[in-house]
């Protein structure tokens, strides 16, 4: 009975955490909603951010892209089976291998018993598909509410500035193209570089 109690407990719980998730990602869709995040975790950054030194901001950019490349490599291995997704690749490298090989020897009979074993891996494609899904809206209750104190403090304070490879000298508040800022250039390319250290580090996939 307890070991009962327990899963369903811990299925509630993910259910919470993933409607949580949902919620937030819909929410920072809507201008007000934004700000109000933005002020609200404002009042924990901020103070960080003086110690750090307002024109130092981009350092925060840093250490917050950090996080999220930590948090999301962590959510990556324990939420996503890994194992299973594993075999899965294996599986189709397999799978690749022997439908070349059909094609060009002209193997009929192979490549149609290929075809037909395509239809059921696409379907399990599907499925680990979804489950690499799944782990975003954990990711999104930590990375989401810092972005949007990022996003709230820029666009009430004068900004920093940082030295880009080939673009020089640039304000973290200024446009590289449309309404993509470098403030947010820099916070992608610094958590998508770290992020695949840590998942080199964690041996993800």
């Amino acid at each position: 009975m307890k070991l009962v109690d327990k899963k369903q407990i811990k299925e509630l719980l993910n259910k919470a955490i993933l409607g949580l998730g949902v919620l937030m990602f819909i929410g920072v869709m809507i201008p007000g909603v934004r700000t109000a995040l933005g002020r609200v975790v404002d009042i924990f950054m901020f103070p960080v951010l003086q110690m750090i030194g307002e024109s130092n901001f981009f350092l925060l950019l840093s250490v917050m892209a950090i996080i999220t490349a930590t948090y999301s490599a962590l959510i990556q291995k324990y939420v996503v089976d890994q194992s299973k997704m594993k075999e899965f690749q294996a599986k189709m490298k397999l799978f690749q291998e022997e439908f070349k090989e059909a094609q060009n020897t002209q193997n009929t009979y192979m490549l149609k018993r290929l075809e037909e074993q395509q239809i059921e891996m696409l379907q399990e494609q599907n499925v680990i598909m979804k489950e690499q899904f799944k782990p975003m809206f954990y990711i999104v209750i930590i990375s989401l509410p810092l972005f949007m104190w990022a996003y709230y403090y820029i666009n009430g304070n004068s900004m920093s500035s940082i030295v880009f490879p080939f673009w020089g000298e640039q304000s973290l508040g200024d446009f590289v193209f449309f309404t993509f800022q470098y403030w947010i250039y820099w916070y992608f390319v610094s958590s998508l570089a770290f992020n695949q250290i840590f998942r080199k580090v964690m041996d993800l996939i």
